[in-house]
């Protein structure tokens, strides 16, 4: 009698973790790989001025779970420092500021580890701390800060391909800028999931053309259920064949023949169907525009092919390696790997099962085609074939970052320099003039001069000051309305933060940061400029 009832009973379901639960809405924005990631990374934060806003960014990536992060900072708290820093208290007065704000990050998840440095005053030494400490995955520097600091976080990047993000905030004004080093690519951009739908209705492959042919072969005898039920996807595969009977075998490819065929479409819907309609021909009818298209390479992906290599780590770097790949598969066909998700439609439950397993049937023998060439390939045997596969199926969306190298690192700078700084000027100034009859915002660049002009001013500096800084960095800007309110404003704050704006500003950077060390989403280029006064936000390509 035992052994039947232990037989009845249904095994023990496994909810999810405590870790899961903890995480569980992070972990749908970018799944176990990309937490993983998180958790892997050491970043650095190199902290001045004010301090707020280096703390609030690190807040920000210390509650997703974050594995380690150091906060470099000589400050020891004062008075100022309490009115404009939650992350300070009075407990914290006469101790160094790196060390209070990194016990109190701390305490916002124990699954986190924290160092801070210096240990006491008077000890920063920041190319001895950077010898002797282990490699960064990021890092992040708040100004004002030192030049001679600067160039050698700047140089640390370049020797360890390091990304570093400088963050900016003063008054109601703040911005950031993102430095790669080098090109970064990314894979799983999250496209939204209608637009990687790629039914390849114009290219069918044998098994389509045999399943749509097995559905209508008599569409006109089939009673008003099973035409009421089939799949748009056969529909327009049946009068495409239709089509090209009646046009010396071409399809349907400029506006107006596409119109004709949605005609087409549409009049062979039922309007007598007792059912009440028939959506799945609606479906068909919606689908023409979308769908009888033939395939074409995405601009993001032709950046990737046409990409110059120039880095020795390219060469064998896994993406690259897929990227050739899929280059070879797409001059071979014509066409990209065939993503393998079929959106839903009205038709009975078997036979959209069996659709969907022609499109994943195709899409594993797309991606597996794929795979030999990486593994035929010299370092391709190393490859995840995971990798592969994510490739395989985002393939049109596939983004590049710096493909050009300009504005941000990709020629191995992390400046584009005065001249790109001018000539970004120029223009945005220049789109100002169109804005008003454009109906169009007008750009925020003088924002980022204004505070640009006290990157390594340590005391309250004048708009004066401010205006004859700009006009050193880009001439005839100081000259400017906006300029010269923008520096009236920077220089009303003093240098000091508004812990609102700074805490808006290190979400931001936190957002664009876990993009970066997931390698997911598409992180901005590379100059985010926030307008706490109009409360909007421009990314500017500097």
């Amino acid at each position: 009698m035992t052994e039947v009832v232990m037989t009845q009973t249904p095994p023990v379901l496994q909810g999810p973790s405590e870790k899961e639960r903890k995480y569980d809405r992070q972990l749908r924005l970018w799944a176990a790989s990309g937490q993983a990631a998180l958790e892997s990374a050491n970043l650095l934060l190199v902290n001045s001025g004010s301090g707020t806003v280096g703390v609030e960014t690190l807040k920000n990536l210390v509650l997703p779970g974050v594995g380690r992060f150091t906060i470099v900072d000589s400050t020891v708290v004062g008075e100022a420092d309490l009115g404009v820093n939650f992350f300070l208290d009075e407990s914290s007065l006469g101790k160094m500021r790196a060390q209070c704000s990194t016990e109190l990050l701390l305490e916002l998840n124990p699954e986190v580890q924290g160092d801070w440095y210096p240990k006491s005053e008077g000890t920063l030494n920041l190319q001895d701390f950077l010898a002797t400490s282990t490699t960064f995955t990021m890092i992040m520097y708040t100004f004002p800060i030192q030049p001679d600091n600067l160039a050698l976080l700047e140089a640390y990047g370049r020797q360890h391909n390091t990304p570093l993000v400088a963050i900016h905030s003063a008054g109601f004004y703040s911005y950031f800028r993102i430095f790669l080093p080098g090109a970064f690519p990314i894979v799983d951009t999250h496209p939204d999931e209608t637009a990687t739908t790629d039914l390849r209705l114009l290219t069918p492959w044998p098994e389509l053309v045999e399943f749509a042919k097995e559905l209508t072969k008599d569409i006109d005898g089939l009673d008003a259920h099973q035409h009421g039920h089939l799949p748009f996807v056969a529909i327009l595969l049946h009068y495409l064949e239709r089509w090209r009977e009646t046009h010396d075998g071409t399809n349907p490819s400029t506006y107006a023949e596409k119109v004709a065929f949605r005609r087409l479409v549409q009049d062979a819907a039922r309007r007598d169907n007792p059912e009440g309609g028939e959506e799945n021909f609606d479906e068909a009818v919606a689908a023409v525009l979308k769908t009888i298209t033939p395939s074409t390479l995405p601009s993001s992906l032709r950046e990737v092919f046409e990409y110059k290599r120039t880095h020795p780590q390219e060469e064998h770097s896994g993406f690259w390696i897929i990227a050739d790949a899929i280059y070879k598969f797409y001059e071979k066909h014509n066409c990209l790997p065939v993503p393998g998700n079929v959106p839903d439609m009205k038709t009975q439950s078997d036979v959209y099962i069996k659709l969907q397993n022609i499109y994943k049937a195709k899409a594993r023998r797309d991606v597996d085609e794929v795979l030999k060439m990486v593994q035929a390939t010299p370092g391709g045997r190393d490859v995840d074939p995971a990798e592969v596969e994510l490739f395989c199926k985002n393939a049109a969306f596939v983004k590049l970052i710096n493909p050009s190298g300009g504005g941000g690192g990709g020629n191995g700078s992390f400046d584009g320099g005065a001249d790109r700084l001018a000539t970004v000027t120029a223009e945005e100034f220049e789109n100002d003039k169109n804005a008003e009859a454009f109906m169009g915002p007008l750009s925020l660049i003088p924002i980022y001069l204004a505070l640009h002009a006290t990157s390594h001013v340590f005391h309250p500096a004048s708009s004066e000051q401010i205006l004859a800084q700009v006009g050193r960095l880009v001439l005839g800007a100081d000259e400017n309305k906006r300029v010269v309110e923008a520096a009236e404003e920077v220089a009303r704050a003093g240098g000091g933060e508004l812990h609102n704006i700074s805490a808006l500003t290190g979400g931001m950077v936190a957002q664009e940061v876990i993009k970066i060390i997931t390698k997911q989403y598409i992180p901005i280029e590379n100059t985010c400029v926030f307008d706490g006064i109009g409360s909007r936000c421009q990314v500017v390509r500097l």
